[in-house]
């Protein structure tokens, strides 16, 4: 391929553990965990249940990607490329995502 080579996409195990490490991430950011928090609608104590639920991983890579500087904040501090978390929520969130930036 010409200016570089392609990246794999990523296995399920990948994009499952790019999920949980943002919710890491939000753990430390309590102003950003409570938004998420919010828009979501998941009490604090709720969300180990809630991360049994289908589409709770989907939601936190999309949080992410649905604000640039949260997104650039989180790749900074996690050594992550930016199209690697959008590949992450992709393999997640299913071919609904297909029109997610």
């Amino acid at each position: 391929m010409p200016g570089g080579r392609k990246t794999a996409a990523p296995g399920g195990e990948e994009a499952e553990a790019m999920a949980i490490r943002i919710l890491g991430w939000l753990t430390g950011q309590p102003e950003l965990l409570g938004r998420f928090l919010a828009l979501t609608g998941i009490e604090a104590g709720s969300i180990r249940r809630a991360a049994a639920e289908p589409g709770f991983l989907a939601g936190l890579t999309g949080f992410v990607m649905a604000h640039e500087p949260t997104l650039m904040a989180f790749c900074a501090e996690n050594d992550v490329k930016a199209d690697r978390v959008s590949a992450c929520h992709h393999r997640l969130a299913g071919p609904e995502s297909e029109n997610w930036p």
